[in-house]
């Protein structure tokens, strides 16, 4: 009988994608897979482009000091939800890939004898991450910097990146690419449309809440721009970017590492932890990103970075080297090699 593997990948893309990523690879090995996703609609968004994979929906779990008995209501609706698929169709293992969307199936699939995975794609682990540390069996990380805080019993192995993003881009025209990941970001598509940044193509990806805004601003300074609430085939649409406008998220890093893309990163400041910057440190300190900090960054001083950067093609082809440099091909199928030999 083929092993049953649950992945708990919900919450936002950055997790849900590298999931997936593990999932294609177990399913090439003869593992079954069900993915476990929250009931939010960013997940509902992300499920849709994978329909050939089972997922299961549970209560979104959001963990907030302010609201400990909000949070601990969400926790025990999920842990009921998952309770209930877990007895109807058992996993052997559960790899969890953060977010507090990850608890319930790590503790259920702990209490009922499978084996337990956690990965995190940050140089500094969220909250939910180190909380399950204690709980799981094997943990994988995408930087080595992440190692240090789960005392050495982490494998690095890169984050998980679908294999599409690695294909070349059959156009070598300019193109800039805005993106504030899953969800959009606010300042991002402020910084990116009060001005006209470049005289190049732009495709800008703005999220639902700002579609509106972003689309008649760029109506006004780049009327010739693509602008998207959300992309589904982002492999294709990264392919074609010369330089990418983006927070630091560490599945969109590996990402762009896989792509080879040049990025100007604007870490979201008050990320949990400051991780953003962290990974954001990564790339500059690699050579493949310029960093920004967004309270001293303008619209105009954007363009001007835009304009000189993208006018630059030697510099380009350095940076997008030296991105390239941060991938880890590997990481998709060493993580379900791993799961796999545990389960003999």
């Amino acid at each position: 009988m083929a092993p049953h593997v649950a992945i708990a990948c919900g919450g936002t893309g950055g997790h849900f994608f590298p999931g997936v990523a593990v999932a294609r690879e177990l399913q090439q090995s003869g593992a079954r897979v069900t993915l476990v996703i929250s009931e939010k609609p960013v997940d509902q968004q992300a499920v849709a482009t994978v329909p050939d994979i089972p997922h299961w929906r549970v209560p979104a779990v959001g963990f907030s000091a302010r609201h400990p008995i909000r949070f601990l209501l969400g926790l025990r609706a999920a842990m009921k939800t998952v309770r209930r698929h877990f007895e109807s169709d058992p996993p052997q293992a559960v790899l969890a890939m953060g977010g507090f969307t990850s608890a319930a199936p790590i503790w259920c699939g702990r209490r009922r004898g499978a084996v337990t995975f956690l990965h995190e794609s940050n140089a500094i682990p969220g909250r939910a991450n180190r909380l399950l540390a204690r709980s799981a069996d094997e943990i994988f990380v995408g930087f080595e910097a992440a190692t240090k805080h789960f005392r050495g019993r982490a494998l690095v192995t890169g984050t998980p990146v679908r294999e599409a993003f690695r294909k070349p881009s059959l156009s070598d025209k300019p193109l800039l690419l805005i993106t504030g990941g899953s969800q959009g970001a606010h300042v991002i598509n402020r910084l990116a449309t009060e001005v006209k940044l470049t005289e190049a193509p732009i495709v800008h990806i703005c999220g639902a809440d700002d579609f509106d805004a972003v689309k008649a601003a760029c109506a006004k300074h780049s009327p010739q721009a693509e602008v998207h609430a959300f992309v589904e085939e982002m492999p294709s649409t990264l392919a074609r970017a010369s330089v990418v406008i983006s927070r630091a998220g560490a599945s969109f890093l590996a990402e762009l590492a896989a792509a080879r893309v040049p990025a100007i990163l604007i870490p979201l400041p008050n990320a949990a932890d400051d991780h953003q910057r962290a990974n954001a440190r990564v790339a500059g300190q690699g050579g493949g990103a310029i960093v920004l900090e967004q309270s001293e960054t303008t619209p105009e001083g954007l363009a001007k970075v835009v304009r000189e950067l993208m006018n630059d093609e030697s510099r380009l082809k350095k940076m997008s080297e030296a991105m390239g440099a941060l991938d880890a091909p590997e990481a998709a199928r060493c993580i379900a090699g791993r799961i796999l030999a545990r389960l003999g």
